[in-house]
C-alpha cells in the first residue's frame, strides 16, 4: 500500500480515509444535514434583522415629497420561517433528511441575499456608507449562501433526490 509522509511517520492512506472510499461527494452532501439546518435556522432572523433598519429608512426617507415606502413595495414575505420550523422539529425526533436540511439551508440562505440586497437598493447610495447597518449585512450576508455547503451543492442534493 502506498504510504504518505505526516509529520515525522509514514501512514498508509487508508488509515486516513473518512467515510467510504471514492463516496466523498456522497458524504459531503448527505452527511451534514444538522450544519445545514441550523445555517437556514440562522438566516431567518437575519432576514429580520437586514428588513428592520430597512423599513425605517424607506419610512423616513422622502422623494419628490413622499415617504420612499408610499412609492415602491418595500415588503418581504418570511415564508422559510415555516419550513425551518418543520425541519427543526423533524431533527428532534430523528427523522431530518439531507434533502429537507438542503431545501432548508438554499431557501433560507437565498431569500435572506434577496432581502439584503433589495435593502439596499432601497437605500440608494446611503446603502453602501458604512454608517448604514444595512451595508455591513451586506458585506456579512454573502457567506451564508457558501457555509455549510454553497448553494450549486444544495441544488444537486436536491435534485439528486427528485432524479433517484
Amino acid at each position: 500500500m502506498a504510504g504518505v509522509i505526516v509529520g515525522a511517520r509514514a501512514c498508509s492512506v487508508q488509515e486516513n480515509v473518512l467515510g467510504a472510499i471514492n463516496r466523498g461527494f456522497h458524504h459531503r452532501t448527505h452527511a451534514p444535514a444538522k450544519e445545514r439546518l441550523l445555517s437556514a435556522a440562522g438566516n431567518v432572523p437575519a432576514v429580520r434583522l437586514a428588513v428592520d433598519p430597512t423599513r425605517d429608512f424607506v419610512r423616513e426617507r422622502r422623494v419628490f415629497g413622499k415617504p420612499l415606502s408610499k412609492m415602491q413595495n418595500s415588503g418581504f414575505k418570511l415564508a422559510a420561517q415555516a419550513f425551518v420550523d418543520r425541519c427543526v422539529g423533524l431533527r428532534n425526533d430523528g427523522q431530518l433528511c439531507a434533502e429537507h436540511a438542503a431545501r432548508a439551508k438554499l431557501f433560507a440562505s437565498e431569500v435572506y441575499g434577496r432581502a439584503v440586497d433589495e435593502g439596499v437598493q432601497l437605500h440608494s447610495g446611503a446603502g453602501f456608507m458604512d454608517e448604514a447597518p444595512i451595508c455591513r449585512m451586506y458585506q456579512d450576508e454573502r457567506i451564508n449562501r457558501i457555509f455549510a455547503g454553497a448553494s450549486e451543492i444544495m441544488k444537486e442534493v436536491i435534485a439528486r433526490s427528485i432524479l433517484d
